[in-house]
């Protein structure tokens, strides 16, 4: 198990926490002082009142809590969020409403889950060719739609 720090900003920031043992994405808390509201169709940065501490290498993915994003249509706005490890800003997570009603998010409650994962740095090679493969250029549905 990895450590990652993490500072509140706000004295009412709630921890991120897991949900069950075995689970992969810590929730994360809104920290706003009171309700907010978020219309249909419009987007919302929701504050956590936390900052991390990501260790090099690892990166902070911020996903969709499968309850709210299926049950009332809130989900990050830009799909996936990236925490990079030299960021110590607050942790803020972009929350659009895809429903066809307002809805409203309660001071303290679960907005979406962080997933801490490495990942690969790679270095960009521009070139001339590159080795063929079976599928080649087909692109979107190129192996079926089934």
């Amino acid at each position: 198990m990895i450590k990652v720090n993490f500072k509140k900003l706000n004295e009412e920031a709630i921890a991120p926490t897991y949900g069950t043992e075995f689970a992969a994405g810590a929730d994360l808390y809104a920290c706003e002082g009171g309700e907010v509201t978020i219309e249909a169709g419009e987007t919302k940065l929701i504050h956590t009142g936390l900052s991390l501490e990501i260790p090099e290498g690892y990166a902070g993915l911020i996903y969709a809590r499968s309850g709210i994003a299926t049950k009332r249509g809130l989900a990050p706005a830009n799909k996936v969020g990236v925490i990079d490890s030299d960021y110590r800003g607050e942790i803020m997570v972009s929350l659009h409403n895809h429903s066809a009603q307002t809805q409203t998010i309660a001071d303290r409650e679960r907005v979406a889950q962080l997933v801490i994962t490495p990942f690969l740095k790679v270095k960009y090679t521009e070139a001339d060719e590159l080795t063929d493969t079976v599928r080649g250029e087909g692109g979107f549905g190129s192996t079926g739609s089934k």
